[in-house]
């Protein structure tokens, strides 16, 4: 059943009517101060010996402060949902939502960097400069081709993981999501073909995603039309899907895409599909509309026009493809193993991972993905997450089997305990 439609006045109170105001998030300690002996500990002079002890051994540093806890939620505001280049400033509810999926889901603590940058260099700099107080950094909302600039140039120059969640929080749902909607509708993935509407910063990464899936054909459709060989792009990223997809060389609009199709895949913006083009797919298609506020077509459309399964990146409808399944366990795994980078295997570790949290006789066209409400699901990714990052010779360090889903787990429960003692708004 799907969610009532969230008002308004609902989504501005949570950030307006607790504590005075001052939006949904907080600093505060982990330690009670009840005496002038607990300040001189807790501060100075207590604080010198913490610096004399980073000072002698590097490692002390995530021994002793929040550092390896700590990520950065860093915008530019160029790319904010469906709002477009609106700024770092009006970026800023966004970070702070996420800030508190990351504290709610993973225990993760997050501070937003909402930066008014002149460019993807300078952005970088600027991250490459306060990296020493940071665990990771969550890149967000940057538009394409930026972005990828950006995350290639902090995995060049930073020491900390640089997750742009655009790109591969998106794709490891939607990954997670096939997984599943293919099982429902008995298609195998080396038998279908899957249109990708969207070459940006989900789409380019989707489609990365779909090829370690074994996708058997993959259409990628943009403002130019389908991406092809003979195509001349100005972006490098689409000149490199033109020559990995679309085997037949395609061409044409999103309609000519689609045709035959078994799969669509929408990154883009609202109202791009007719029932008509869903009609003109294969049989029983799949339809995942995942543009936000609007998607590309509603669920109730597409199934009224064929579909067999349908998602949308909102809460409101059933299957809500949305990138909150994966971002809080892939960087909760990439801190706990202190990965310098968030590869695709681990990326395909999370999507295997949060599809298994359905268990096969679960599945059903309105049921393909967890909720994220589920108390095992971002326990389970995360310790899958890092044991790929493991096996795959990323992590610097290995916390053990099994360890990072109790880590996991016990840092939800410490921060849903404090979360009874808060007013609710709804």
């Amino acid at each position: 059943m799907a969610n009532a439609p969230v008002t308004k006045e609902a989504a501005l109170a949570f950030g307006r009517d607790v504590y005075y105001g001052h939006g949904k998030i907080e600093i505060l300690p982990k330690v009670a101060v009840h005496s002038l002996q607990d300040m001189a500990v807790a501060y100075t002079p207590g604080v010198g010996h913490a610096v004399r002890e980073v000072q002698a051994r590097a490692e002390a540093l995530s021994e002793l402060t929040a550092k390896d806890n700590l990520v950065a939620i860093v915008t530019d505001g160029t790319a904010v949902l469906g709002f477009g280049n609106a700024g770092p400033r009006a970026a800023l509810p966004v970070m702070e939502g996420k800030a508190t999926m990351f504290k709610l889901l993973a225990g993760i603590d997050c501070f937003p960097l909402c930066i008014q940058a002149r460019d993807a260099a300078h952005l970088v700099d600027i991250l490459e400069a306060l990296e020493p107080g940071f665990g990771g950094y969550n890149i967000e909302d940057v538009a394409a081709p930026a972005c990828f600039e950006v995350v290639r140039r902090l995995e060049e120059r930073v020491a900390i993981p640089a997750m742009h969640d655009d790109q591969y929080g998106t794709a490891t749902v939607i990954a997670a999501a096939l997984i599943n909607a293919l099982k429902v509708t008995g298609r195998k993935s080396q038998d279908v073909r899957v249109v990708v509407n969207g070459a940006g910063a989900a789409g380019t990464a989707t489609v990365d995603m779909l090829q370690a899936l074994g996708i058997g054909e993959i259409t990628v459709h943009d403002k130019v039309g389908i991406l092809h060989r003979g195509g001349l792009y100005p972006h490098e990223h689409w000149r490199r899907i033109a020559h990995e997809t679309n085997r037949d060389g395609l061409q044409g609009d999103l309609a000519a895409a689609l045709r035959g199709a078994d799969v669509f895949i929408g990154v883009s913006v609202a109202n791009q599909v007719t029932p008509d083009m869903v009609r003109s797919m294969a049989p029983g298609p799949i339809v995942f509309g995942l543009a936000n506020p609007e998607p590309e077509i509603r669920p109730d459309q597409a199934q009224a026009a064929g579909a067999a399964i349908t998602a949308s990146g909102r809460f409101d409808f059933p299957n809500h493809c949305n990138n909150v399944l994966a971002f809080p366990a892939l960087m909760r795994a990439a801190l706990d193993t202190r990965t310098r980078r968030v590869s695709r295997e681990m990326c395909l570790a999370a999507s295997r991972a949060i599809a298994a949290e359905v268990p096969d006789a679960a599945l059903a066209p309105d049921l393909i993905l967890p909720s994220p409400l589920s108390e095992t699901l971002y326990p389970q990714v995360a310790e899958a997450v890092a044991r790929a990052a493991v096996a795959q010779g990323l992590a610097r360090v290995d916390p053990g089997p099994g360890a990072v889903a109790a880590k996991t787990a016990h840092l939800r429960r410490l921060v849903h305990e404090r979360q009874r003692s808060l007013p609710s708004i709804s």
